[in-house]
């Protein structure tokens, strides 16, 4: 099997040993890289029940066939572990460039486990791994950080991932970084690198990867990218990137504002795509090996924030800070953004839990200056949060142990211990099923269910054999993050286009049947990881808000709609009505 150089490396930080291991091809032909590998390796590696911050819990860094080939879209790596913010199943992926220098670096997977006595930063080549102290680097921030490990490194390229002060701290949420602003930002990966005393991971080597048909893969990208560089999608992102969806959503009724109260804001135009381009002097900045630009440098041109740079803000920024904190003014948001990478936190999370406070604060719960639309006072919550003072000590534990604490469980919104993104199932019926099963909590990512809901391919309010739909969706989503390629080519990467680009990397034929089975078999992969970890049915559920609470418009999520839903994703997935695998070896 072609695409893999076939081989794993395992770094034991407790005793700063490495050891390197084969990935025969039946191992890799189950679940092919990225997604597929990482899960197997996290189920094989991984105790049943471990602590999420317990040494025994594995990092598992997981690159695909596709890495550092001229496929648009591929430079992508993924995270997976034990999430210390659901306690199940996690996984992250990041753009940018580093995933070419991990891959040079000889391997399909680097898997960390135990836990340092004192910060450490590591260097994995080619030539062997390093173990540098790294307690001058202890309490410097991401972008501090990358620059300093940035001048020890002698390798022109490395691929260099870092925490924040809110991973040294273990705050659930945390991220990390590459590229500077490029994030694996969900289920708290930055927390798992904390835990273990890793300030940075360093990769660099110069090995290239073996694909089936090298010329064939150089033939594809150039045709795809003739046919694609002046396509609407193309244009879309390039001139607008993610924040055109601020329109879209708040224009649907599904822009979740003021803490899941609202599907809408009337500041819509002080925050979207337009504002950013008339006050933030926006220029695209794109992925190695992607034409599509889907980011933007902005500079802050006017007012108390003037000159400030950073790369977004990105729509689930957006939704985050300015539809559930209601902040109404584009240079806030950048600003409350650039705090957050800087820190180490993920934006979504920040936001929630910003929104859940000013609600906490509201109800006479916690004693705390805060509110809507009050960025001052909402950055102050957010460092208070990564130094774990005061009420930031609780909110740094999460959602799900913020809410019990204050006795606020009917208010808080999440699925699994994660709070959901920037679309409001109430309004699209699909993203709360999409919420509902997804194996890392309430996630978009897992299917952009709310792609053929916005665009008119299905109703957001049909109930009946959506599914289908739905599986589909989501098992092409899976074969993206098993190859690994990003999301935003979902558009211009049908079935049949990733059956090609397996067969040119890997040599393997597959047809669609073929392809589901692989997905499906990833996803039963994360699923079985799930009910090991104590996972119940009752967990692919929504919150007691979204199902109770209609939005002003009127419209709702019925629990017997969601029971349907849920019902048939099981029935369709093989699954047990209980939610339990056929397999009962869990």
């Amino acid at each position: 099997m072609h695409g893999f150089f076939k081989q794993a490396l395992t770094v034991d930080v407790s005793d700063r040993s490495c050891q390197e291991e084969a990935l025969g091809d039946d191992y890799l032909r189950a679940g092919l890289g990225g997604k597929g590998l990482g899960t197997r390796l996290l189920l094989d590696r991984n105790p049943a029940g471990v602590d999420p911050f317990s040494p025994d819990n594995h990092l598992v860094l997981a690159l695909g066939p596709a890495t550092d080939s001229p496929i648009h879209g591929s430079c992508r790596h993924g995270m997976f572990s034990k999430s210390p913010l659901t306690g199940l199943y996690s996984e992250s992926y990041a753009g940018g460039s580093a995933a070419i220098a991990m891959s040079r670096a000889g391997f399909d997977a680097y898997i960390i486990k135990g836990a340092s006595d004192r910060p450490l930063w590591l260097e994995i080549t080619d030539q062997g791994v390093f173990f540098h102290e790294a307690e001058e680097l202890w309490g410097l921030d991401t972008f501090e950080t990358e620059a300093a490990v940035r001048k020890r490194v002698a390798a022109k390229s490395p691929g260099i991932l870092v925490i924040g002060p809110a991973g040294e701290n273990c705050v659930r949420f945390a991220v990390v970084k590459n590229d500077r602003w490029r994030v694996c930002g969900r289920t708290g990966m930055g927390a798992v690198l904390g835990s273990k005393k890793i300030k940075a991971v360093v990769f660099h080597g110069s090995q290239k990867r073996p694909f089936a048909d090298a010329e064939g893969l150089k033939a594809y990208a150039k045709a795809n990218l003739a046919l694609y560089k002046d396509h609407p999608v193309t244009q879309a992102y390039r001139n607008n990137g993610t924040p055109m969806m601020v329109d879209i959503l708040n224009k649907a009724g599904g822009f979740p504002s003021r803490y899941w109260s609202q599907g809408s804001v009337p500041h819509a135009e002080n925050i979207n795509a337009q504002s950013i381009r008339e006050r933030c002097q926006p220029t695209p900045k794109a992925c190695r090996t992607c034409f599509l630009a889907c980011g933007k440098t902005v500079r802050v041109q006017q007012g108390r924030h003037q000159g400030l740079t950073l790369e977004g803000p990105e729509y689930e920024t957006l939704y985050a800070f300015g539809g559930l904190c209601m902040v109404d003014q584009i240079e806030e948001i950048v600003y409350l953004n650039d705090l957050c990478d800087r820190l180490g936190l993920d934006t979504m999370s920040s936001g929630n839990m910003a929104a859940f406070a000013i609600e906490a604060r509201r109800r006479g719960k916690i004693d705390l200056e805060i509110d809507y639309n009050q960025p001052d006072t909402i950055a102050a919550l957010l460092k208070k949060i990564v130094l774990r003072q005061d009420v930031g000590g609780l909110l740094a534990e999460g959602i799900r142990p913020a809410s019990e604490e204050l006795g606020l469980e009917d208010m808080a919104v999440h699925v699994k211990g994660l709070e959901p993104s920037g679309y409001d199932p109430r309004a699209l019926k699909g993203m709360g099923l999409a919420y509902a099963v997804a194996d890392r909590g309430a996630c978009h990512l897992r299917t952009t269910f709310y792609k053929p809901e916005l665009s008119g391919l299905i109703d957001p309010d049909q109930i009946e054999d959506k599914a289908a739909m739905f599986i589909d969706f989501e098992d092409r989503c899976t074969l993206f993050d098993t190859l690994i390629a990003c999301r935003f080519y979902r558009d211009l990467y049908p079935w049949e286009e990733i059956g090609k680009m397996i067969a040119l990397t890997t040599g393997e034929t597959m047809d669609k049947p073929a392809l589901q089975r692989l997905a499906a078999r990833v996803t039963d992969s994360a699923r079985r990881f799930n009910l090991r970890e104590g996972l119940q049915a009752t967990d692919d559920w929504l919150p007691k808000r979204l199902l109770n609470e209609s939005l002003p418009d009127g419209r709702r999520m019925a629990s017997g709609d969601l029971r349907q839903l849920v019902d048939d994703y099981y029935r369709l997935r093989g699954w047990r009505e209980t939610g339990q695998l056929q397999d009962a070896s869990v």
